[in-house]
């Protein structure tokens, strides 16, 4: 049986690292490089921005777009580069919020949804890539956990301080019992 591959994994698949930019911690897909690929995808994709949500001094942007014959909204702060909101921000701050807002809510249909998860790949590429982390650990693991240790400080290096947690949660008990047994 050959199973049809849906939009929203046609887009998830789409590797987007070479349209991003950073600023500090943060990663941003080019808004421009988004709608055009949406567009290729659904020539009929269509956004709209909702009006800004005031929070005291600060302001909540949002959009929705609809592609694919459904509507996905995403929302924003009105934020500097170090993720924090903008205290009474000017128009320029208010319109850069929107584009990102903007290729935030693309991102829910698929394109470069795995920026927002704090990684670095699409999936099938990440899954490679923890496969090797795996099975480095593993090897680690049947040597004893001083090796596990020093092992794992490299990987969580490698894989950033978020994904390293996400991935030692899940994994964690695992490596820690193939460690015990063979000490």
């Amino acid at each position: 049986m050959n199973k049809e591959i849906s939009n929203f994994e046609k887009l998830r698949a789409i590797n987007v690292n070479e349209h991003t930019e950073k600023k500090g911690n943060l990663t941003y897909l080019s808004w421009a490089w988004a709608v055009d690929q949406l567009l290729q995808q659904d020539p009929a994709a269509t956004w709209e921005y909702k009006e800004p949500k005031q929070f005291g001094d600060s302001l909540m942007v949002f959009c929705t777009v609809t592609a694919f014959n459904k509507s996905m909204t995403a929302q924003l702060p009105v934020m500097d580069y170090k993720n924090k909101a903008i205290f009474n921000p000017d128009s320029m701050a208010v319109n850069t919020a929107m584009q990102r807002c903007l290729a935030k809510a693309i991102a829910l249909h698929g394109l470069g949804l795995y920026i927002y998860a704090g990684e670095d790949m699409p999936e099938a590429e990440a899954k490679g890539e923890i496969i090797a982390y795996a099975e480095e650990l593993t090897a680690a693991a049947e040597k004893g956990e001083t090796i596990l240790h020093k092992v794992w400080t490299k990987i969580a290096t490698e894989m950033g301080k978020e994904k390293a947690a996400q991935f030692w949660a899940i994994n964690g008990d695992h490596f820690k019992s193939i460690a015990r047994e063979a000490a």
